[in-house]
């Protein structure tokens, strides 16, 4: 295979262990382990959706989360009045997301910069306050899903499911994802973030392209969305917080936006250190933010950067040695 489409081996060899640490977790009977890496492996879909948007297409959205919570409520509000086949909620799921993504879309791209940045935020705040008014389904305080999403040949009823239902599909994500950022589309929207007066000048209507990107984004957050209602077993409007949605533009930035792996990589240090300061200390918030700025400054370019700056330093290395050997 060519080598723009492999994936470091840093990568895979992360997937191997994510695919037996299930194995592990039954065998001492930790259910917390799955629990906590099923929710990474969730919020490593919507990182990896988010960079579409963001890494790719250079559009910095504070409204995702609000995606997030269409997908949680599309598996609560069916299971609550019966309808827990799971293709029926996910296209639910796939259609709201992709008609408030296009309209939302539309709406946020007549702007850029900062202005783009609030109305995104803007509509996800909508959203928000949207659901808390609906009392009938829980308002602030969210609802119950009362039944896990039915697939026919699975079912997402326990950790353990929604576990192996996110890890398969993260690995297919992340593998389409290879191809989908050399593709022609993916290299018109990096080329647009780039420069996107030339490459409206190349005729190329780079607005019709950022908005694709962004609507396809929506519904991968949404996919996501399902899953962690699914593993909660409850939607809350807190989903759709603007917080969720900075969370998530931290983990693309710490894994390195742009890239193929940093997303996931991105969330699993941002969730791993997250759970470890909690065990030290409770004021692990103030103590969290510092750190996320210490890396952020350490490493511009993410741990996927680094690891190919590494990768390059290592290799000019060899190159240096043989020549003087020579």
């Amino acid at each position: 295979m060519h080598k723009r489409f492999l994936l470091p081996v840093w990568a895979w060899l992360f997937f191997a262990l994510l695919a037996v640490l299930p194995l592990y977790a039954l065998a001492i009977d930790d259910k917390f382990l799955i629990t906590l890496v099923a929710r990474a492996l969730i919020y490593a879909i919507a990182a990896t959706a988010l960079n579409i948007a963001l890494g790719w297409g250079g559009l910095v959205s504070l409204g995702h989360a609000l995606f997030i919570g269409l997908g949680m409520y599309s598996v609560a509000l069916p299971a609550m009045w019966g309808f827990t086949n799971g293709w029926f909620q996910l296209t639910i799921c796939v259609l709201s997301c992709a008609i408030v993504g296009g309209f939302t879309g539309m709406v946020s791209l007549r702007t850029t910069g900062i202005a783009f940045i609030m109305i995104t935020l803007a509509f996800a705040q909508m959203g928000y306050f949207a659901v808390v008014s609906l009392k009938q389904f829980g308002g602030d305080d969210g609802m119950a899903v009362v039944a896990a999403s039915d697939f026919g040949a699975f079912t997402l009823a326990t950790a353990y499911s929604v576990y192996i239902c996110a890890l398969a599909l993260l690995v297919l994500l992340t593998a389409w994802m290879l191809k989908f950022r050399e593709s022609p589309f993916g290299m018109t929207l990096r080329a647009g973030r780039q420069n996107s007066r030339r490459v409206n000048a190349m005729g190329l209507a780079l607005k019709q392209y950022q908005l694709s990107a962004y609507v396809l984004s929506a519904v991968l957050c949404g996919v996501a969305g399902m899953l962690l209602a699914n593993l909660n077993a409850y939607a809350s409007p807190s989903s759709m917080s603007w917080v969720v949605s900075g969370d998530l533009i931290v983990m693309v930035v710490l894994g390195g936006m742009g890239s193929v792996a940093g997303p996931v990589a991105g969330t699993f240090l941002f969730m791993g250190v997250e759970e470890v300061l909690k065990h030290f200390t409770d004021n692990w918030m103030a103590v969290f933010g510092l750190l996320i700025v210490l890396m952020a400054m350490a490493g511009k370019t993410g741990v996927a950067g680094w690891w190919l700056q590494r990768r390059a330093g290592s290799a000019d290395t060899s190159a240096s040695t043989q020549g003087g050997g020579a």
